[in-house]
């Protein structure tokens, strides 16, 4: 089968082979046909070294298809289902999901280190535990998500991350509030998602700041009431919050620079909700006296900060109901033998989301 494989981290460009297979079926598993995945911003900072993943892997964990085996003990599946990939599924036992917290649980972050495919008689890892920019691909049965037949693949392909990931940062995890003040630094898929969930709580003022001309432009059919590059966010702050600052801002870019910035940008006592995924030795400085002094909250969001199984059902809800723009989150599509277009349209800011199609 093909399949796109970063030979070593740091590389810039995927080598697409068409001599890969997908290993590790057996019981609890199943064996999916990919339809079509999406590229994320996180796959970039995988094949940079930002986020750690062992290589040689073969990206992407964003992905919807279909069902072509199960494997023993296997139930709620069947050959020829349509399934979204969720690349953090929840064990059920861990103390997290004992919690209810389930989508801290660490079990999906585990199978990273576990090959997914081989090539050549060598092991290759999927990011994430999955994998997505390959034409099969095995994986536990919990990564595998019944969805309507009325959701495209392109579309159950973003509901695995970016949309939920973004709608949930508003609405579970920062929990916008009716007629307030939203800002969010970073426009790109998540970013434009959140946008999306603050106008779906009802906020009044929805500011996007993005440096791109292009991610600016689109933002504003998403629900962002204006959209302005990083320098216009200081004036955008004293017009609309007469220099406070915004009750919610969200940080969509995965930098201390930017959560910095995010941080100056939001009023005393209000919500600082960090949704991007930064490097491990990139650290957030704040003195003492401001985090007393300005009582901000400051609130990570991994994966939406809910359960993910119950944001995939409100997120189809949502766009089935017209109130969120799924569709139009696509920009641009791709075949996989095309998939470093993918990774330059993203690099240089020009796509909101690339549609691998497979």
């Amino acid at each position: 089968m093909r399949a796109a494989v970063l030979h070593e981290t740091g590389q810039d460009k995927l080598e697409v082979h068409d001599d890969v297979e997908a290993v590790g079926f057996g019981p609890g598993k199943v064996r999916l046909r990919m339809r079509a995945a999406g590229l994320c911003h996180s796959d970039l900072s995988a094949m940079s070294g930002v986020l750690p993943q062992p290589a040689p892997l073969v990206p992407g964990h964003e992905g919807a298809g279909e069902v072509i085996e199960v494997g023993e003990g296997v139930t709620g599946l069947s050959p020829g289902d349509r399934v979204l990939l969720c690349w953090l599924p929840a064990c059920g036992g861990c103390p997290a999901c004992r919690r209810g917290q389930t989508h801290l649980c660490l079990s999906g972050f585990a199978r990273a280190g576990t090959p997914s495919f081989r090539r050549a008689g060598t092991d290759l890892f999927g990011f994430a535990g999955t994998g997505t920019f390959a034409e099969e691909l095995v994986v536990p049965a919990g990564c595998a998500v019944p969805v309507p037949d009325d959701v495209p693949y392109d579309i159950a392909a973003l509901i695995g991350c970016g949309v939920t990931t973004g709608l949930g940062a508003a609405l579970d995890t920062a929990r916008v509030a009716a007629g307030s003040s939203v800002a969010v630094i970073g426009c790109g898929g998540v970013g434009v998602s959140v946008a999306q969930g603050a106008r779906a709580s009802g906020a009044a003022h929805i500011v996007a700041v993005d440096p791109t001309a292009a991610r600016r432009e689109a933002v504003l059919r998403f629900g962002a009431t204006e959209a302005v590059p990083p320098e216009g966010l200081g004036d955008a702050r004293r017009r609309i919050t007469g220099g406070e600052g915004f009750d919610y801002v969200f940080e969509a870019v995965g930098t201390s620079a930017t959560a910095r910035t995010a941080y100056e940008a939001t009023r005393r006592g209000g919500t600082l909700c960090v949704v991007g995924a930064g490097a491990a030795d990139d650290f957030l400085k704040i003195s003492m006296f401001e985090l007393f002094l300005d009582e901000k909250r400051i609130l990570p969001s991994l994966f939406g900060g809910g359960n993910v199984l119950r944001a995939y059902e409100r997120a189809i809800a949502l766009w089935r109901a017209g109130r969120v723009d799924l569709a139009g989150l696509i920009t641009h599509r791709v075949p996989l033998a095309r998939v470093n277009d993918a990774v330059d349209q993203m690099r240089s800011g020009e796509a909101l989301r690339t549609c691998v199609e497979i």
